[in-house]
């Protein structure tokens, strides 16, 4: 004899699964594997896009398609870009003696919209972590240490996460830049110890990059 609670349970699961179009089901399925997304949330987008014109879902799955095939990654700082050469690398308006490195293009994004930062990026596609297998070779490191021999670089600025990871990445960057002139800053520390920096609102976020300290390794 089941208990309340799992025939609900049950009752649940049974909804879940049961469609009476294939089609629809197979919709959900994929928009079940986006981050975030559960099965309702799923349910609501598929059958959202099943009222509205033709051209609306053409245009999504057009969009999508387009991103995974098409899409570049600039080969100086490796931002998603259209074109080999991303907009930030290739404006001329921007500082680049400056250069500001990032864990990936969500921190970049967070940066850029603080309005506080005219410099140029580079993104390491994630972070030193020996406990997950990840080394340096695994980043885009020696990317930046190659770009820095061909460039007039004064600064490196580094706004990685404060985790153990991110200090981690700190140390090996600042260890490969320490016998030059370079100035190493990192960004103060106003942002809570292990947060992410896309999850920092935009003022306190700007601030630490105008507060910036020289980093010393440690």
């Amino acid at each position: 004899m089941f208990s309340l609670q799992a025939q609900n349970l049950f009752h649940k699961l049974s909804m879940v699964e049961t469609y009476s179009s294939t089609l629809l089901q197979r919709a959900v399925t994929e928009l079940k594997k986006l981050p975030g997304i559960g099965e309702k949330t799923a349910l609501r987008l598929a059958l959202h896009l099943l009222n509205q014109p033709e051209e609306v879902a053409v245009s999504l799955g057009d969009a999508v398609a387009r991103l995974r095939k098409e899409v570049k990654y600039c080969k100086q700082c490796h931002n998603i870009s259209d074109s080999d050469i991303c907009a930030f690398c290739s404006d001329s308006k921007r500082n680049a003696s400056i250069i500001c490195v990032v864990e990936d293009i969500r921190d970049m994004l967070a940066i850029e919209n603080t309005g506080q930062f005219t410099g140029k990026y580079h993104i390491l596609g994630g972070l030193i972590s020996p406990i997950n297998g990840i080394g340096p070779d695994n980043l885009n490191i020696s990317a930046l240490v190659d770009r820095v021999k061909q460039q007039q670089i004064e600064e490196i600025i580094l706004a990685l996460p404060s985790t153990v990871d991110g200090d981690i990445s700190n140390h090996y960057i600042y260890n490969c830049f320490k016998s030059t002139d370079i100035r190493i800053s990192i960004i103060a520390r106003g942002i809570p110890i292990g947060d992410e920096l896309d999850y920092t609102d935009e003022v306190t976020l700007g601030r630490s990059i105008i507060m910036r300290q020289k980093y010393e390794g440690g």
